[in-house]
């Protein structure tokens, strides 16, 4: 019985930070493949001046450039990372509620860590880049940490039924899309939509613009809340833990989610490389079952990632994983890092005021390519040097040191 008794963990408040020991490959190596993405995305928003940030008259290799982007990237990046961070919050509940933590120490350890992220999102806002992600996801954090994670498992599947009900819901807007295709007028060239904070020739008056800007983004990213929950879903399964007892469910997941994903974006990518001329009305259209089916690409990319850590780690331990793998996923730890750094990075090679690279060169479209490349390259390389020193990041350190 005495040994029954010590056995347990302590009884506390909460426990501190999750430990490297702790950590799954899967979700670290996640975060760190998709903030490409996020930089391809971000930065040919700032390039551009608005978004989705591409040429509406594109010639020679652009074509291709925007059709890629349009099909894979743009409204297919962030909701990986919004079901992740659902998939996290778990993960931190999880951890505190193994190691003794009372459900009151639980609960107030999400909720100011979630209150911080809204802290956080407000600076990135307003000093760097308006389309900020960190505040709405700490708002929907605590809205989670209040109304979802203490729901029992039969609860969580009312996600799975939403999630197959939106497909109905594709299927529609496709149809829609569809007839206004085959009824349009004279063929439009696909626009950016105008952001002024990254067309501001000074940055005094890029902040004033951003502040205006924050508060439509972070109440449009709100709606992602149904993304999140399926994060929520999937951590209470611990999927990402052990992808290979779930290889079925993954594959059902990548074959549905990337395929509607890459069908729903094909037609608006055929009118963004230039190759398929449609009137505005129908570009509208198609801009909406583009985004809507965006969402699959969430459920569909971290499956396909997750069968690759299966087929990765079924003869391998991690440690002899090769370097492209753990240092990438060295980034997925320090995510936040290097989220803050890409924003960074943009402001001093695209913006107006600074080096303004997209307005320097010939292409906009492949300069913000290139510079998205380079500058996820350079945060892989010091993420895996951050890691071989035991340094958290500066960002993740910051907020450890805040929330416990």
């Amino acid at each position: 019985m005495t040994q029954l008794i010590t056995s347990q963990p302590p009884v506390t408040d909460h426990r501190g930070p999750v430990t490297s020991a702790e950590r799954a490959l899967a979700p670290d190596l996640i975060r760190g493949a998709m903030l490409l993405l996020i930089g391809l995305a971000n930065a040919a928003n700032f390039a551009f001046a608005g978004s989705p940030g591409l040429n509406g008259t594109p010639h020679g290799l652009e074509r291709i450039l925007n059709f890629v982007k349009i099909t894979l990237v743009d409204a297919r990046a962030y909701p990986v990372f919004a079901v992740m961070f659902g998939y996290g919050l778990v993960q931190l509940a999880r951890r505190q509620r193994n190691s003794g933590a009372t459900p009151s120490g639980v609960r107030k350890i999400l909720l100011k860590r979630n209150a911080w992220l809204v802290a956080f999102g407000l600076a990135h806002a307003t000093l760097l880049y308006f389309g900020d992600f960190l505040g709405a996801y700490g708002i929907v954090g605590v809205i989670c940490t209040l109304v979802l994670l203490n729901r029992g498992d039969r609860f969580h599947k009312i996600i799975l039924w939403i999630w197959g009900a939106q497909i109905v819901y594709v299927i529609v807007a496709a149809g829609l899309a569809a007839s206004a295709v085959i009824n349009s007028g004279p063929g439009q060239s696909m626009t950016n939509s105008p952001n002024p904070s990254l067309a501001a020739t000074n940055y005094g008056s890029s902040l004033v613009h951003r502040l205006q800007e924050y508060p439509a983004h972070t109440a449009f990213v709100l709606g992602f809340t149904v993304i999140v929950w399926l994060g929520i879903w999937a951590a209470r399964q611990q999927i990402l833990e052990n992808p290979l007892a779930f290889k079925p469910l993954l594959t059902r997941v990548a074959a549905v989610g990337m395929g509607i994903t890459v069908l729903g974006g094909l037609p608006l990518a055929l009118v963004a490389a230039g190759w398929l001329h449609v009137d505005e009305a129908a570009i509208s259209k198609l801009e909406f079952l583009h985004n809507l089916s965006g969402q699959y690409g969430g459920p569909g990319y971290i499956a396909l990632f997750a069968l690759l850590v299966g087929k990765l780690t079924a003869s391998r331990r991690p440690a002899e994983l090769g370097l492209p793998v753990q240092a990438i996923s060295a980034l997925g730890q320090r995510s936040m890092s290097g989220y803050l750094f890409q924003s960074v990075s943009w402001m001093v090679l695209l913006a107006p005021f600074t080096l303004n690279l997209g307005q320097r060169f010939g292409s906009t479209g492949w300069t913000a390519f290139g510079a998205a490349i380079l500058v996820w390259t350079v945060s892989v390389i010091a993420a895996y040097q951050m890691k071989k020193r035991s340094y958290r990041g500066p960002a993740e350190t910051a907020l450890r040191k805040l929330v416990y």
